[in-house]
């Protein structure tokens, strides 16, 4: 596989452009950000490390994978010492808040990072990703002794995390899980049951594993209203006088062989197994363990939409070197000589496929980044209402689409590579394999879709989707009232794309509450719907940007050209998005099951 080196100018001009960096730095406990110079610094030195540390175990990690033994993970060859570097460089809680001894920095800063990390080695990512998400659970929901015993630990590195949601008969369907927690009279629990799907739920990288832990309290409510939440170290802290950690009832029984993802170990946990019961203690109230665990999902989901973006970044640095370097066929306007790849036509569509909606899914995901920290630290309670609803709005958008798009971009990638794409020893695949869980992990794309359409389209009447539309109807304004041919094709065919929006959105509003199954039918096609919109709507901005910039700089024609491209050729997919989103349903529901 071809080295990574993060596209550092895009980045940049996506965080200052079109994110908002500047304003995000007038938030509370973000001003450090204002120094444009300090910025720059953490983002050279973030991409320094994914492309010498990170990147160079990436296909080793894929090639080796983890190792289980007798209850034990060896993780792959050089990710234990990458882990270590990691960890004393800081990078594992650059987005923790520094009341617990992270760095705190914004979210925006974070996605950038997150994004060179993944792109480099995504199977790396889970761990320090879930132990982040793990503190920001513990930091909401637990008492004080808790947060005292645990998030130094874990904001240290010195300890890891995980999540456990999913067992055997409980996957999406959270409510329908059986594992137990028992009260005994210290107040603590004694956990039993079977977890599975559990990332680097056993490793090799620290010496103790904070497992936060889903379970039922007997005589709780059925369903997701009797879940709770629960800490369950894999070694018990010790009492004073004793000098090492004790170890707690839970063990690994197995890792799971992936399609992708090798290097990062997807464990079987068994609670209680030597019939004595896991200790733990409750996270949060009781029966209110999904509540808690949100505050881990939101970012889970939100992470998992970057993880489209990094593996599309990453196939397509892949896809242009190759493109550059192959050659093969003559060119199509004549000539005797063999040429490279990137001179035919088919091949430059596929190039230009892939970098613009890389470019837009970037676009998106750093705006929403941006939103994140104003919902959460803006002065102005009406600002941060406003920007939470956007958030809302956008998490199933951008998790689903960007991950169903990256889908798409690493399999572009194989076909760019023709027979060599295919042969595993080129590293091509190893992408393509790696971002196909994104589309199924942390709710399917359909949750998603179902979330987007009952939740957050039906729920409020279409208010949020309108306020969003506003936005971009003042984007169009500000196209037409530029006299710059280059930016008629993207303001036409993203006028045309939201009018298809507008349309299948009150399709569904009308004939949702006589016709929901139908509707959610339909649903997966409205969510890449407002996908496809939301890139074309910051490919627009960007274009817009750089074309009153003085000058004719590489970079300005090649951001107007990206966005003419997704225009020309992502944007009319709407039409058709939008017709099934309206019709679809009908067809999908009609059929009787005997008839499958």
């Amino acid at each position: 596989m071809n080295p990574y080196t993060a596209p550092l100018d895009e980045i940049r001009f996506v965080l200052h452009e079109l994110a908002g960096l500047e304003r995000v730095a007038e938030l509370d406990d973000a001003e450090s950000m204002a120094d444009s110079e300090l910025v720059d610094a953490i983002l050279s030195e973030g991409a320094r490390f994914a492309r010498e540390v990170l990147a160079p175990i990436d296909s080793v990690g894929d090639r080796e994978g983890a190792r289980w033994s007798e209850g034990s993970v060896e993780t792959a060859p050089g990710f234990s010492e990458a882990y270590a570097k990691f960890i004393e460089s800081g990078w594992n809680n650059v987005s923790i808040s520094a009341e617990y001894g992270g760095q705190g920095l914004p979210n925006l800063i974070s996605a950038a990072l997150q994004e060179m990390f993944v792109s480099a080695n995504k199977a790396f990512c889970f761990c320090p990703e879930l132990t982040a998400f793990g503190v920001k659970a513990l930091a909401s929901a637990a008492n004080e002794s808790l947060k005292n015993e645990y998030i130094p630990k874990l904001v240290s590195g010195e300890w890891t995390a995980t999540m456990n949601l999913t067992e055997p008969q409980a996957g999406s369907d959270v409510g329908a899980l059986r594992t137990r927690a028992i009260r005994e009279s210290d107040g603590a629990f004694r956990v039993f049951g079977q977890k599975i799907f559990i990332s680097y739920g056993e490793h090799d990288l620290t010496d103790n594993i904070v497992h936060l832990v889903l379970a039922r309290i007997p005589g709780a409510p059925e369903g997701s209203k009797g879940v709770s939440l629960f800490l369950v170290p894999k070694f018990l802290p010790a009492k004073e006088e004793e000098h090492s950690l004790i170890r707690n009832d839970v063990y690994c029984s197995g890792i799971e062989h992936k399609l992708g993802n090798h290097a990062s170990p997807t464990c079987t946990l068994v609670y209680g197994g030597s019939g004595e019961g896991a200790k733990g203690w409750l996270v949060g109230e009781e029966n209110k363990g999904l509540q808690a665990m949100f505050v881990m999902v939101n970012s889970a989901r939100y992470n998992v939409g970057l993880e489209g973006v990094a593996l599309s970044e990453r196939a397509y640095q892949q896809s242009l070197i190759y493109a550059q370097e192959r050659v093969q066929g003559r060119a199509v306007n004549g000539g005797k000589e063999s040429v490279p790849i990137i001179q035919h036509p088919d091949v430059r569509r596929m190039l230009l496929s892939m970098r613009s909606q890389t470019e837009a899914m970037r676009a998106v995901a750093y705006v929403l980044a941006a939103e994140r920290d104003i919902a959460s630290r803006h002065p102005d309670s009406s600002t941060r209402r406003a920007s939470q609803s956007f958030v809302d709005l956008m998490i199933p958008i951008f998790k689903g689409w960007a991950s169903e798009t990256g889908i798409e971009v690493t399999s572009m990638s194989i076909q760019v590579h023709g027979g060599l794409g295919y042969i595993e020893e080129s590293g091509v695949s190893q992408p393509l394999r790696d971002v196909r869980v994104s589309a199924i992990y942390e709710g399917t794309t359909s949750i998603q879709a179902h979330d987007l359409v009952e939740r957050k389209l039906v729920r409020d009447g279409g208010a949020a989707l309108r306020s969003w539309l506003s936005l971009i109807h003042l984007t169009l304004s500000q196209l037409n009232s530029r006299n710059d041919e280059r930016l008629r094709v993207i303001e036409r065919n993203l006028r045309v794309a939201v009018e298809a929006l507008q349309g299948a959105s009150e399709w569904i509003l009308a004939r949702y509450p006589d016709n929901p199954a139908e509707m959610l039918g339909g649903s997966v096609s409205f969510l890449r719907l407002c996908g496809v919109i939301a890139g074309g709507w910051q490919m627009a901005r960007a274009a817009l940007i750089v074309s009153e910039k003085p000058g004719d700089s590489e970079f300005a024609r090649r951001k107007i050209h990206s966005a003419q491209f997704y225009a020309a050729h992502i944007l009319p997919q709407a039409a058709g998005l939008a017709l099934v989103a309206k019709e679809g349903g009908a067809s999908v529901m009609d059929l009787g099951g005997a008839a499958f």
